[in-house]
């Protein structure tokens, strides 16, 4: 199973449109955004997780990184609310499951070998740093070439992304420009996914937009 798998060129997905597709295990459902292989390997994918669901006990082989976006996600390491921004390095293990039912962004397979720390954030709580006027900024993971941050308008404004290896985002709320692409639109809104192979673009936001941001990372594909 391939999706998107030319990491050589832009790829976007209208998420709120896909059909939610059921997995292996009863009551966790995906949307699949890219794929390298069909239950193993490099993936980026929308996870539903239906209330009192679980998911088989696995291994990180190759590193987990994912973002709540509804509900509370758990483990044995404990109870991630909205908003929580989770690394699982590889070798990690754990068995998740949600008693109310959640919601993750969800990407496996884009650890670096020597990318060890595990650790969680919660957004909701954390301190920002004014880029500039208009956008704020929260720096989740940096390594090597990889950058993960979210961006917040603060009011409509735009910055440069400069990200040598490629840039992806996930819209959290409001709507952004991404400016020229090969992908039909540049206006993106909220849970769209767009993956980009330009190292450097202007991307603008309305007021009160919030996105996740990954750059450097495709440098390795």
């Amino acid at each position: 199973m391939r999706i998107n798998a030319d990491f050589e060129k832009a790829a976007f997905e209208h998420t709120v449109d896909m059909a939610w597709v059921d997995s292996y295990m009863p009551g966790v459902q995906r949307k699949m955004l890219d794929r390298l292989e069909a239950e193993s390997g490099r993936a980026t994918s929308i996870v539903r997780y239906a209330p009192k669901s679980y998911f088989a006990p696995h291994t990180h082989n190759g590193g987990e990184e994912f973002l709540v976006l509804q509900g509370i996600f758990s483990d044995e390491h404990g109870d991630f609310p909205t908003g929580t921004y989770v690394r699982n390095p590889i070798g990690s293990q754990h068995k998740p499951h949600s008693d109310t039912g959640c919601i993750i962004f969800v990407k496996l397979w884009q650890f670096e070998q020597d990318d060890t720390r595990q650790f969680d954030t919660n957004t909701l709580l954390a301190n920002w740093t004014e880029l500039t006027p208009a956008i704020s900024a929260l720096t989740l993971h940096e390594f090597g070439c990889e950058k993960v941050q979210l961006l917040h308008a603060n009011q409509s404004g735009s910055i440069e992304i400069i990200g040598a290896g490629g840039i992806e985002c996930l819209v959290l709320e409001g709507t952004c420009d991404m400016g020229t692409c090969d992908i039909g639109t540049t206006t993106h809104q909220r849970h769209d996914w767009v993956r980009r192979p330009e190292t450097t673009t202007t991307m603008s936001f309305t007021k009160d937009s919030r996105i996740y941001l990954k750059t450097g990372h495709l440098a390795k594909f």
